[in-house]
């Protein structure tokens, strides 16, 4: 099981950045922005500096999930897709 790294929420808000989140779950930046881009996962908001914000939780729900589905169900991204 991956061990979640937490302590990361900004002060005055619980959404984090990219990066932040790509640090959490121990996966690239770009993958989250891939994962964006093809519609697994939804921005919660925008920085005052236009950067995507993320719920931590629900991002890394959907990260796990999308883990689960891809390493130990074998499934196609296409496949998963259909079922976020």
């Amino acid at each position: 099981m991956r061990k979640i790294k937490t302590g990361f929420a900004t002060p005055n808000s619980h959404l984090v950045k990219i990066g932040t989140l790509a640090a959490m779950f121990n996966i690239l930046p770009s993958t989250i922005n891939f994962y964006t881009s093809e519609g697994f996962l939804k921005a919660d908001g925008r920085s005052k500096g236009g950067y995507r914000l993320y719920d931590p939780e629900k991002a890394i729900a959907t990260l796990k999930k999308i883990e689960n589905l891809q390493n130990k169900k074998r499934f196609s991204l296409k496949e998963i897709k259909k079922l976020i």
